[in-house]
């Protein structure tokens, strides 16, 4: 299982890091769009699920960042005689810290709006018998302590179909 929802991963990272159409490129022009929004860009984005604390302790904490994983496996084998036919549940998480609480949420929108806009374009056939139909769900968790004093994370989960 490690091999297909690590190339799945791969290839969801790659869409995020596209310098044309990538997270950081919808940020850009959603900011110039309207004078009101005021965020830095993704900082870092990585194959990586681990806590705040963790990734706080390690050092590797630079924010906002990204974390790409996967978060569960469906072999429902629909296809008799598939080594795998079902779905990889994929989590994109989002986690932006700051040191005022005004306007944290704001932002955190923004950025889960890039990521749902991105997921929105990349509907179809991804290669190897991987497909994305477009749908995905966002969770937003409260603001807490941590990151430059508060800390904000949501996740933006969807499922691809795979058949291999």
């Amino acid at each position: 299982m490690a091999g297909f929802s690590g190339t799945l991963t791969t290839n969801v990272i790659a869409l995020l890091t596209d310098p044309a159409t990538g997270v950081n490129a919808r940020i850009t022009s959603m900011e110039a769009n309207d004078p009101r929004l005021k965020a830095i860009g993704i900082r870092s984005i990585v194959s990586q699920n681990a806590s705040v604390q963790i990734t706080e302790v390690a050092g590797q904490a630079q924010y906002p960042v990204l974390l790409v994983y996967c978060g569960s496996v469906q072999n429902t084998l629909r296809e008799k005689y598939r080594a795998f036919s079902g779905r990889v549940h994929l989590v994109v998480e989002i986690r932006h810290t700051q040191e005022k609480l005004d306007g944290i949420e704001r932002n955190t929108g923004m950025f889960v709006d890039a990521v749902c806009a991105l997921l929105g374009e990349a509907r179809g056939d991804w290669g190897d018998g991987a497909s994305y139909a477009g749908g995905y769900e966002v969770n937003y968790e409260p603001v807490a302590m941590g990151g430059k004093n508060f800390i904000q994370r949501a996740k933006v989960s969807f499922a691809v179909e795979l058949s291999e």
